[in-house]
């Protein structure tokens, strides 16, 4: 295992304190005991040293060898990531079935690439040519839906001496470069990197599309932008995991990365059993083949799920780099914040509210800031984005705990799932009163060039509404709803109609549980237009009733269901029918 040895002098939990490795340095990958169980030095005194062990230390016992790797912990990035399930630590789960059954047996050392398969590497580059960090040298198919793109690994630079095309391993030189100095550097489709250290880009940029997973009351009301971030908040049961699945099975990502952080073995069993069932809308491929998937659940050593947040964000970066717009899903940061609270506490350190120790923020915002949308290194020259969306598990739903007001301030979308809607069966439960967006403004000049000029004032009215209604509702409940006038009756009947017919999505399968933008606008349109013209109805005394009995205002709440083509016939209907009821009563409409 190498020169480097030392000796374990005291273990608790997860962490075990080392002494005998005179050079050891915080970051470096260690195998600790006599079964090699992989860990990292977290700290270092004059004369030990403290591992964060990411495997179960049951049976480990003083005195048993440490061995030194010298190396930081990286992460492995080629090609054969795509379609691939890894544990917190980057090693393939199916390869270890393959190996070792059904269980991850301790110790157990794999590389997370394959290194006797082949790719068919097609270069862009010929002999002469000079090339320097990030330039892509050539491609690789890795699935029918992403095209790997081989970079020059950042910090090095020279002149193309030697390139071949054809079928060849991940560890095969694909490119020689000769540097100033006269020194050959093989260029290989496999690149290492640290985890815990954010890739190099030539410039960050401003986020400026919004990321269309489908889901309207995102879309429309809070949406987040490629490159930016967002977490949703909420307590058991509320529909973080279905609402972040189904943002991964729909959105407009080009890849997605979904690390299952301390959740249950069975959220993850049902991702994987529907992500190859599932077909991209515009290939007809399966979503897997653009999705790496990191399962590092509940029942899985806890200290790895630290390290399986940096595992994720890594390898989401490289893809970056390539020029994709990349969406990484972390579920759950509370579980990985957890695991920071025990390995501190075995560690010693003193901690702040809830046990949490005090560098949590600081945690959070390196994670979150990883987030952006830039401009790549080398050439050509090309844009990538990485979003990333956390799922956060406030105990008992309570918000003002520790992790979740932290990750508030690095965010810029709240989506906040609401325990009164999710029992419902309202999906997704998200409360639109207390959720926000920082992207709105930015965004709005996106959707309207894209979709509608007036989309942007549609949205606005229409939260405007929602919340006007939620105060009537407030005085309803005393009073009674019939004792209202009929224009704050007209504002409750439409704000139901908001909630039902456009907020309230289908979870599972069919026509409504992705929502084209242009379908989005057109329901909101329909829905905000019979709202402005019963309200001059009402204010010419037509009755409450009247308008409501109209039978287009029913399907206004089923048109989802149906495709767009329904909803331009329904908003035509409802109009003329509204024009009807202004002529019996001699009202102009117009103006």
């Amino acid at each position: 295992m190498g020169e480097r040895k030392g000796y374990i002098e005291k273990i608790s939990g997860t962490v075990v304190i080392a002494r005998g490795i005179k050079d050891a340095r915080i970051g470096e990958v260690v195998y600790v005991g006599y079964e090699g169980l992989i860990g990292e030095v977290v700290r270092v005194t004059q004369d030990s040293f403290v591992i964060q062990v990411y495997e179960n230390t049951s049976g480990l016992s003083p005195g048993e060898p440490v061995y030194g790797t010298g190396k930081l912990l990286c992460a492995e990035l080629g090609p054969g990531l795509m379609t691939t399930i890894f544990d917190g630590i980057q090693r393939p789960l199916y390869e270890i079935l393959r190996r070792a059954g059904p269980f991850v047996r301790r110790g157990i050392r794999l590389n997370a690439l394959p290194r006797d398969r082949k790719w068919y590497f097609k270069p862009l580059v010929k002999i002469g040519d000079i090339v320097s960090e990030g330039d892509i040298v050539g491609v690789v198919q890795e699935t029918p839906l992403i095209e790997h793109r081989i970079m020059v690994p950042p910090g090095i630079k020279g002149e193309v001496v030697k390139v071949e095309e054809g079928e060849m391993t991940v560890n095969e030189d694909v490119v020689i470069l000769r540097t100033k100095d006269s020194k050959e550097i093989g260029i290989k489709m496999l690149q290492e990197w640290p985890v815990r250290m954010p890739r190099p880009c030539r410039e960050r940029l401003t986020s400026e599309v919004p990321l269309i997973v489908g889901q309207r009351v995102i879309d429309t009301f809070f949406p987040v932008a490629k490159g930016g971030a967002a977490c949703i908040p909420g307590g058991f049961g509320t529909g973080k995991t279905v609402t972040l699945q189904k943002i991964a099975m729909y959105s407009d990502s080009e890849i997605v990365i979904y690390i299952g952080c301390g959740e249950r073995g069975n959220e993850i069993a049902e991702l994987l059993k529907e992500f190859p069932r599932l077909h991209d809308a515009k290939s007809g491929r399966p979503i897997i083949e653009r999705s790496i998937i990191i399962a590092n659940t509940s029942n899985m050593p806890v200290s790895a799920r630290e390290a399986s947040i940096y595992m994720g964000v890594t390898m989401a970066e490289y893809y970056r780099d390539m020029g994709y717009h990349v969406t990484l899903i972390a579920d759950s940061t509370s579980r990985w914040a957890e695991a920071l609270r025990e390995i501190s506490g075995r560690l010693g350190e003193m901690p702040v509210e809830r046990g949490y120790p005090a560098y949590l923020p600081d945690r959070l915002a390196e994670f979150y800031e990883r987030a952006g949308r830039v401009l790549c290194l080398g050439k050509p020259e090309r844009e990538g984005s990485l979003t990333i969306l956390g799922a956060v598990s406030p105990p008992g739903g309570d918000f003002n705990e520790p992790v979740t007001i932290h990750t508030l301030r690095f965010v810029g979308a709240m989506w906040a799932l609401d325990p009164d809607l999710a029992y419902r069966r309202h999906f997704p439960a998200i409360n639109w009163n207390i959720s926000f967006s920082q992207y709105v403004d930015i965004i709005e000049r996106w959707w309207t060039k894209h979709v509608a000029k007036d989309f942007p004032e549609y949205r606005r009215r229409a939260l405007r509404l929602l919340v006007v209604s939620s105060e009537i509702e407030a005085i309803a409940s005393i009073v009674g709803e019939s004792a209202l006038p009929d224009d704050q009756r007209l504002i409750l009947l439409v704000a139901e109609i908001l909630k039902e017919g456009y907020l309230r999505q289908t979870a599972m399968e069919g026509e409504d549980v992705f929502c084209p933008l242009n379908k989005q606008y057109l329901m909101l349109k329909t829905i905000m237009d019979f709202f402005d013209k019963a309200y001059k109805l009402i204010r010419h005394n037509v009755s409450i009733e009247e308008i409501a009995n109209i039978p287009e205002v029913f399907e206004m709440i089923r048109v989802k269901e149906r495709p767009f083509e329904e909803v331009k016939k329904l908003y035509s209907k409802l109009m003329k029918r509204l024009k009807d009821i202004a002529i019996k009563y001699n009202v102009s409409l117009e103006g």
